[in-house]
């Protein structure tokens, strides 16, 4: 089960490297030099910039406990999280962050086929660097614009453990994914992380039950019929409330004055976590496992719901 985020904090930025075009890596420190909280491969942290909180996957070293590493994409349509990455911090500056938190952890598995299209690399080079400690076979595909805009190609070329393959779009076009998924073991399993194109037809081609994602946006999901009215108690702060149709449990609890923190409120990033002391809730984010969602111990509550007439809630 995933675990709960750490109060927000601060660290410092020691380093900021160019690890491709228009890729930003950044390398936080304690402001004191004392050890950061330990992770595991598929985490990420939130970060505090520009006036929002936006997710990073960490993609150094899990046995180095004196930094963190994340990689940050100059998007063009950036709300302000990248932008303000780009164009505002620098090392020397303190940053607020929470976590580490882990919806992406590598499970077990015979062999792994990782395939990273972009900024996807990001996790995906942590996976295959634990692929490697262990011992477990594993190929890497890391498909992108062009070599240029690819980040980590060196370290990538000194995995030495498994197969890794580079697809720059410009030279080969895009990745063979019925080659790549050709003869896949049954106890292997397949992490893909990148655009949703990527993520789509590898979902389309990939075996039922092997695959697992991690994505930037939330897939489209038509739902009609199902968002009837219901009560949250929302423990901590002695506070109940309604939540009508077409307003989300998040929302209910700002309306109350209840905080909660969140960032994406599309059911992908898992900010507002939220433990559930009572009730059924309805899950319709994109990051709890099955087990989890049966589970019923949490549930994102930007975006899901409850099918009982009641829910409580630890906030």
């Amino acid at each position: 089960m995933t675990t709960h985020p750490e109060d927000p904090r601060t660290l410092l930025v020691r380093r900021m490297t160019w690890e491709a075009d228009g890729v930003l890596s950044v390398e936080l420190v304690h402001p004191d030099g004392k050890p950061l909280a330990p992770w595991s491969p598929g985490s990420h942290l939130d970060l505090h910039v520009g006036g929002h909180i936006r997710q990073y996957s960490l993609c150094g070293d899990p046995a180095d406990a004196t930094r963190y590493r994340v990689a940050v994409l100059n998007e063009p349509s950036s709300r302000g999280g990248s932008r303000h990455v780009h164009t505002k911090l620098r090392p020397g500056q303190s940053v607020t962050v929470a976590g580490p938190r882990n919806h992406y952890a590598l499970e077990p598995a015979g062999s792994y086929l990782f395939i990273a299209g972009g900024i996807g690399i990001t996790p995906i080079l942590a996976h295959a660097r634990q692929a490697e400690r262990e011992g477990i076979p594993y190929r890497l595909i890391h498909g992108g614009r062009s070599r240029a805009s690819m980040a980590f190609g060196t370290e990538l070329a000194a995995l030495d453990g498994g197969e890794v393959t580079f697809v720059p779009q410009d030279e080969q076009g895009h990745i063979d994914l019925a080659a790549a998924l050709a003869g896949l073991p049954a106890d292997a399993l397949v992490y893909c992380c990148g655009p949703a194109p990527l993520l789509d037809a590898v979902e389309a081609a990939c075996p039922a039950g092997q695959l697992r994602t991690e994505r930037f946006a939330a897939p489209i999901v038509e739902r009609t019929g199902d968002d009837a009215a219901f009560e949250v108690e929302f423990r901590a702060s002695g506070t109940t409330a309604t939540v009508p149709a077409g307003l989300s449990i998040l929302e209910a609890a700002e309306r109350a004055g209840v905080q909660a923190a969140s960032s994406c409120r599309d059911g992908i990033c898992g900010t507002c976590e939220t433990r559930v002391l009572a009730g059924t809730p309805d899950h319709r984010d994109f990051l709890l496992s099955d087990a989890e969602k049966e589970s019923a111990e949490t549930m994102m509550i930007c975006v899901s719901r409850c099918s009982s007439d009641r829910l409580v809630l630890d906030l």
